[in-house]
């Protein structure tokens, strides 16, 4: 019927107005509201005339005049996803194991996930109705897998004969001044080498409305069987990257003020090369992306680090599981917070057996792998997690198994610790109690 109401907050002003769970939003100064990003851009105007059906009272009319910031309030159930016509080499969802989660094995490529969440998309089913809509309501910024801007390279990659031209449609948005963040998947002897070459030079011609382009190695999974054969990215590879993005990086902040070209911290690890400094990273754009997660955990850390107090009341043993890729990190910052009396800390990284070897990072890791783990160690105290492996109802893993599950499994304390905050991570070592 209309736009359906899930929740509403007390302190909105939708709630003041009446507004209830279960109320449809028919219109919104009479254009019909499709989805939450119509009602944002419809109720931006003041004033504003909200037609709406709410069970046992039928349709009204609501008329208010909104203060600037002032917030509606309003939760709305989602919209139906756009399912993705590509088939990538690469592709993720393709390389899972059998038996997870029937919503994962779902590929969605919508742009209006992407605007509202920082989904990527490779613009490959947008009809002239999508693109009217794009610049109409400056859906702004969307985050775009490019890979390669050689069109026959990149169709190759996506498995679509009948993907278009990747750089006409950059350059359509970069006219209709919608700003973007991309990426680019590397696949050792696909897209790097001069096809890297030219879709960086390409996709920096569209700055400043191409605010970022990150590079992140390809995911490979023991799962792929059938599959287009793909080799995981080197160390000397890594290196190569590495020597290209320092090199732009001067090139871009010489003339456009921001570096631009970022690379995934797996990279750098892989490498084992040292992070750019925090102003490399101008404000962390892509930080979802795994670009730039390291560097502001270290540095964050070195800011409080001259706070740590040289003891804590009582002892206090930590374990915390990660991913080996973020092992040598943790490792490291581990090391200094032993040096405070009654505090220990380990760090353990966990092989990943549902994904396979290769699946290095923390936000992949599975309950059965953690369970296992910490059957294994026998050492007094409590667990640390990353929240990035929680990606199911806010406490479950991808396997489906439950932080509280297998902390009363195991009769232990598990805490889930929010990757980007170092102060969480501190108070959850140093405060008694439950943080």
């Amino acid at each position: 019927m209309g736009l359906a109401v899930k929740g509403v907050s007390a302190s909105g002003i939708g709630w003041k107005l009446g507004i209830r769970p279960g109320a449809q939003i028919l219109s919104v100064n009479g254009e019909r509201v499709r989805d939450e990003i119509d009602f944002r851009f419809l109720v931006a105007s003041t004033p504003v005339r909200v037609r709406l059906w709410e069970e046992g009272k039928g349709e009204r009319e609501i008329r208010v005049r909104r203060v600037e910031g002032e917030a509606w309030g309003l939760e709305f159930e989602p919209f139906p996803v756009r399912s993705c016509p590509n088939r990538c080499l690469f592709c993720f969802v393709d390389q899972l194991p059998p038996g997870l989660r029937p919503s994962l094995y779902f590929k969605d490529e919508d742009y209006r996930l992407s605007f509202l969440h920082g989904n990527y998309i490779t613009l490959t089913n947008l009809g002239r109705e999508d693109w009217n809509r794009i610049v109409r309501q400056r859906l702004s910024p969307l985050y775009i897998s490019v890979h390669a801007t050689d069109p026959d390279v990149r169709r190759f990659l996506l498995g679509n004969p009948q993907a278009p031209d990747i750089m006409e449609q950059l350059q359509r948005l970069a006219r209709a001044r919608i700003e973007m963040h991309l990426q680019v998947v590397i696949c050792p002897g696909l897209n790097d080498g001069s096809i890297l070459l030219k879709t960086i030079r390409d996709l920096s011609s569209l700055r400043p409305y191409a605010r970022s382009l990150s590079l992140v190695p390809v995911g490979l999974t023991s799962h792929r069987e059938g599959l287009f054969p793909l080799s995981p990215l080197k160390k000397d590879e890594a290196a190569d990257l590495v020597e290209i993005s320092e090199r732009y990086r001067r090139i871009f902040r010489k003339d456009g003020g921001s570096s631009f070209l970022y690379l995934a911290d797996e990279i750098y690890l892989l490498a084992e090369s040292p992070f750019p400094p925090p102003l490399a990273y101008d404000g962390y754009p892509q930080l979802e992306n795994g670009v730039g997660l390291a560097r502001r955990f270290l540095s964050a850390f070195a800011r409080r680090e001259r706070m740590l107090p040289g003891a804590v009341e009582g002892e206090r043993h930590f374990l915390v599981v990660t991913g080996e890729s973020a092992f040598p990190i943790l490792r490291s910052v581990a090391d200094r917070l032993n040096e405070i009396r009654n505090l220990r800390l380990e760090v353990r990284p966990l092989a990943n057996s549902l994904f396979g070897n290769s699946v290095t990072v923390a936000g992949l890791m599975s309950g059965r792998d953690l369970l296992s783990c910490l059957r294994e160690w026998r050492g007094p105290g409590e667990v640390l997690v990353p929240e990035s492996a929680l990606r199911y109802r806010g406490d479950a893993f991808l396997d489906g198994l439950s932080l509280p599950e297998i902390s009363r499994l195991l009769g232990r304390k598990i805490h889930a610790v929010r990757d980007k905050d170092v102060s969480h991570f501190l108070r959850l070592l140093l405060r008694k109690g439950e943080a």
